[in-house]
């Protein structure tokens, strides 16, 4: 008979200590995110260990990396032992590339939205986003004046 362990927290005592709700738990298990096991009475119960990987699910959701993003960093970390700081590490720098370029895109719009803001466009051919007869098609769709390289930016008339 398998009985609970000390340090394994029911559904409602992780979604607490988590600051999530019960649901939110259930569905990042069905994602593969976390894991829990049932006690003989089919209770669900998780480690502790578990609310690390709900904190780094909330905090990576929050800086707007995707549920699958998520997954592959959290597929990559070992269950059958107690993480190291090496683990981490490695986990991190699959994620630091998209961080760093996510910030460059924040930066830039920081930077460029406040000269928009109350501008009323009167000084097109000084400003930064317009793009006159749609000459930025030929990078490709959406804002390239943000989403492009660093190269496409710089042939943007």
């Amino acid at each position: 008979m398998t009985k609970t362990k000390p340090n394994d927290l029911s559904v409602g005592d992780m979604a607490e200590r988590a600051g999530v709700a019960v649901s939110t738990l259930h569905y990042y298990e069905s994602e593969g995110l976390i894991e829990s096991w049932r006690t003989p009475a089919n209770h669900r119960r998780y480690d502790r260990k578990e609310l690390r990987r709900v904190a780094i699910i909330r905090i990576a959701q929050t800086l707007g990396i995707s549920l699958a993003e998520i997954r592959e960093v959290l597929k990559g970390l070992p269950r059958d032992r107690p993480l190291r700081a090496t683990d981490w590490e490695d986990a991190s720098q699959l994620w630091a590339e998209v961080l760093d370029q996510r910030i460059e895109l924040m930066k830039r719009l920081r930077n460029t939205l406040d000269h928009c803001i109350g501008c009323g466009c009167l000084s097109l051919d000084k400003c930064p986003l317009y793009n006159a007869d749609d000459t930025l098609a030929q990078n490709g769709p959406g804002a390239r004046r943000w989403t492009g390289s660093a190269k496409e930016r710089a042939k943007a008339p």
